[in-house]
């Protein structure tokens, strides 16, 4: 296993993957298939160090909302030395053309509850001028070809890229969902962490992608499908799309 590196050291050096998920059904099965694993408990969570189909990884799980999930990213930058981060898990759809089941990869982010006007405009970020936060392309698209091979042996699910909104909210009400699709046209998926995350890895210049199983229509029915869902189906589709990502970066 290679040793752990500090920020200064990580340019021209070997990949280090961080994987961020919020809930621990969202990472079963990838840190019982990680050889070598060395636990790390930091900040209250517990980071474990090892291989991943023979790619260097630090999986965590970031807890539930944007703060938590910046604080978890910064974490694994700063101190475990990732030089590229994963965020897997679910979300719901605010897209009738997004399915549950379907699967949604960001190529960019939006916080959809960020609203400094009239100082700034609508969603942007404060002092970044940018209220999309893009993904990284390349990687992104290893994710997108991980997914789509993984997906061709599930009947009916579909792989979609495109915006993905991330706030403070667990979206269950239909009207919410509307108001958003109004102002956010692209907005395919909603969950609570991922644009976190981007203004993290923006900030720091670290290569990212976002990947969403979608669980539920973010509507009324939402609390009900979705911990069902994250149990039977999210954490199969996480690990068998990882696997393949890690198995074609190593090859």
């Amino acid at each position: 296993m290679q040793t752990l590196k500090t920020n200064s050291q990580i340019t021209g050096k070997p990949t280090r993957l961080g994987i961020i998920s919020a809930l621990a059904e969202e990472q079963e099965g990838l840190i019982q298939a990680m050889q070598h694993a060395e636990r790390h408990v930091h900040g209250m969570r517990e980071y474990t160090v090892g291989n991943l189909w023979k790619v260097d990884t630090v999986a965590v799980l970031s807890r539930i909302g944007k703060v938590a999930a910046a604080m978890t990213a910064t974490t694994l930058v700063e101190r475990f030395g990732v030089t590229h981060i994963l965020f897997t898990g679910v979300a719901g759809s605010a897209d009738a053309n997004v399915r549950v089941g379907d699967v949604v990869i960001a190529e960019s982010l939006v916080q959809h509850d960020m609203d400094a006007s009239p100082l700034f405009p609508r969603f942007d970020v404060p002092l970044t001028g940018l209220s999309h936060l893009p993904s990284d392309l390349g990687l992104s698209s290893r994710l997108a070809g991980a997914a789509s091979t993984f997906l061709d042996s599930e009947n009916g699910a579909t792989l979609h890229r495109g915006l993905i909104g991330s706030g403070d909210q667990f979206i269950n009400d239909g009207m919410r969902l509307a108001a958003l699709k109004s102002a956010l046209p692209g907005l395919l998926a909603v969950e609570m962490e991922g644009a976190a995350v981007a203004q993290v890895c923006f900030e720091l210049g670290i290569p990212f992608a976002v990947i969403r199983t979608i669980s539920d229509n973010a509507n009324e029915d939402a609390a009900t499908d979705f911990m069902a869902f994250v149990k039977t189906v999210a954490s199969r589709y996480a690990f068998g799309i990882i696997e393949k990502f890690c198995r074609n970066h190593a090859a």
